[in-house]
């Protein structure tokens, strides 16, 4: 539910790239594009952030960027409209308050397209806090290892290999080729379906724990010996990832190597592949792995020569990300002027009166299921209590009396007793009366979180985003509330 209600808005930072492959040489500033597409690294305040992800509401924490307990990431949104995932760190990590700005501001300064790129900190008191472009297609792991409608295309694991690695070629030409506990959690996908390293890896490690997982069997061999993270260390754990991506699975490097030694190669190949690559590209990307994974360090091959080996191999280098991920993009077709319903005019128009009208011509239609399901609770005094609120409620809401409707429509709604989809609506437009579009919001989203396919739930949210000035995130939502009424007068 919490991913369904915070639909309302689809801003996310762009990069405005091309889709296909990058040669090598592109890498050396990050990419071709021009530094000035990506947004400039800014010191926020708490009190900004804690806006940003609702008070850092549990509905806004996020796995996508592939932070385990203690720390934790959460989504959240600018004043400017766009999304951003927020790292807090727990109390004891980064005691040094000086070493956490200086670590940041470092991290902040780099800037490319393979990166999940840092824009920003925050450091007060004991809060320690790091802000990154929202990558809104969850990670590898996810799409490798837990994929639902397909398995990820073989061509599409190509680029994932060659954008990590060109990834880790630009942070080395930064002087950052540390890397702290590389895994199929830290590549993420962006809104074209490109996969980015995610820059909280690159923060030098604090007292938020160990640089790798407690995972033996994935380890360096030499972070065992020393403790301490060197280049080819992350190159080893560049190679488990391609262990990752030619099984679909998370296979110990031990294992695999044996594999490799035996020639039974072919054995680690992901059997959703089979017949979708050939065997020579097969055999090319298992001898790069084997050498990655190579005991001593300093036979494993660096970044630049991993960008090399990788660009021979790729395929279908014309065709976009989002298209082989099997994401769908906005289309010209679904820019179109929609067809609205009266209450979608209403809402676009922000016709709070004729909201007001359809409101209660709707009744509490939606309310039906959960009325009958607590009839057999009525004769309780709270819950008698509850009604009364909401009565009250009704007949203010009625009588256009909005500052009234919001104090009884709050008592109703605070009982807990009965949760109503129509009370938040009700509520939500008494907040618009009031001019509180911001308030107004929160009840239009707390409507779709009770019910998640009701039409009038998106109306309203893109009433109170017109109402905030968010054309763009309103017009979104128009649409969504419009299919919605469409596919619901269907049945």
């Amino acid at each position: 539910m919490g991913a369904r209600c915070s639909k309302f808005s689809l801003c996310w930072f762009q990069s405005h790239l091309k889709a296909s492959v990058l040669e090598s040489s592109d890498l050396e500033n990050g990419g071709k594009s021009d530094r000035n597409a990506f947004p400039s690294f800014t010191e926020f305040s708490f009190e900004q952030l804690k806006a940003a992800t609702s008070g850092f509401s549990s509905d806004n924490i996020v796995s996508e960027h592939g932070e385990k307990a203690p720390n934790v990431v959460y989504k959240g949104k600018l004043d400017n409209d766009c999304w951003i995932a927020v790292k807090r760190f727990n109390r004891l990590a980064w005691p040094d308050s000086r070493q956490f700005l200086e670590e940041a501001r470092t991290v902040g300064s780099l800037r490319s397209e393979r990166l999940a790129n840092l824009i920003g900190c925050c450091c007060e008191g004991e809060e320690r806090l790091l802000v990154a472009e929202f990558m809104p297609h969850e990670t590898l792991a996810k799409h490798l290892f837990h994929w639902e409608s397909q398995p990820m295309k073989w061509a599409m694991r190509l680029r994932v290999a060659l954008y990590l690695a060109q990834a880790l070629e630009y942070c080395c030409s930064k002087g950052r080729a540390l890397y702290h506990d590389l895994n199929a959690y830290r590549i993420l996908f962006d809104k074209d379906g490109n996969p980015r390293l995610s820059c909280f890896g690159l923060m030098k490690n604090s007292r938020d724990g160990k640089s790798y997982s407690t995972n033996l069997a994935f380890t360096p061999p030499e972070y065992l010996r020393t403790g301490r993270v060197t280049p080819e260390s992350v190159v080893y754990s560049f190679g488990t990832l391609l262990l990752d991506l030619l099984s679909g699975k998370h296979i110990p490097p031990s294992h695999a190597l044996d594999l490799i030694r035996g020639k039974n190669f072919l054995m680690l190949m992901d059997s959703a592949l089979e017949g979708h690559f050939s065997k020579d590209d097969g055999t090319e990307l298992v001898r790069l792995a084997s050498r990655c994974l190579q005991y001593e360090a300093r036979e494993r091959p660096n970044a630049k020569s991993l960008v090399t080996a990788l660009l021979s191999l790729q395929k279908e280098t014309e065709v976009p990300s989002y298209v082989l991920m099997g994401i769908r993009q906005e289309t010209a077709s679904s820019t179109q002027p929609l067809s609205l319903t009266p209450f979608g005019e209403a809402c676009l128009r922000t016709d709070l009166t004729a909201i007001h009208e359809i409101l209660e011509k709707i009744g509490y239609k939606d309310d039906e299921g959960i009325a009958n399901e607590l009839s057999f609770q009525m004769w309780t005094n709270q819950m008698q209590e509850t009604l009364n609120s909401k009565k009250h409620g009704d007949t203010a809401f009625r009588a256009k009396d909005f500052a009234t409707a919001i104090d009884c429509y709050t008592q109703f709604i605070d009982g807990g007793t009965m949760v109503s989809p129509t009370v938040y609506a009700r509520r939500c437009l008494s907040y618009l009366m009031s001019d509180m579009p911001q308030e107004a919001l929160g009840d239009a989203m707390q409507a779709q979180v009770v019910s998640p396919e009701w039409s009038t739930a998106s109306y309203l949210q893109a009433a109170c985003l017109f109402s905030l000035g968010m054309e763009t995130d309103a017009q979104e939502t128009l649409k969504d509330g419009t299919n919605l009424e469409a596919k619901r007068n269907k049945n």
